[in-house]
């Protein structure tokens, strides 16, 4: 991988890290809210959901591999 591609990788990582936190905070006042949307709520946790798994793809990739 190359410095230019790296640099990208972690900018991009970072902007998924920034919704991630976004969508948690959402989630934290619907979650408050008595009048929730339960589909909205869904939705939202689903989004986070794959964003987690996203974060994590890409932090192994930026991750160098590593002799046993």
């Amino acid at each position: 991988m190359t410095p230019d591609e790296e640099a990208a990788l972690r900018a991009t990582l970072e902007e998924y890290r920034l919704e991630h936190c976004g969508l948690d905070a959402a989630i934290e006042r619907l979650v408050h809210d008595p009048s929730m949307d339960q589909l909205q709520l869904r939705r939202l946790k689903k989004r986070k959901l794959a964003l987690k798994d996203i974060i994590a793809r890409i932090e192994s990739r930026l991750i160098p591999d590593q002799l046993a």
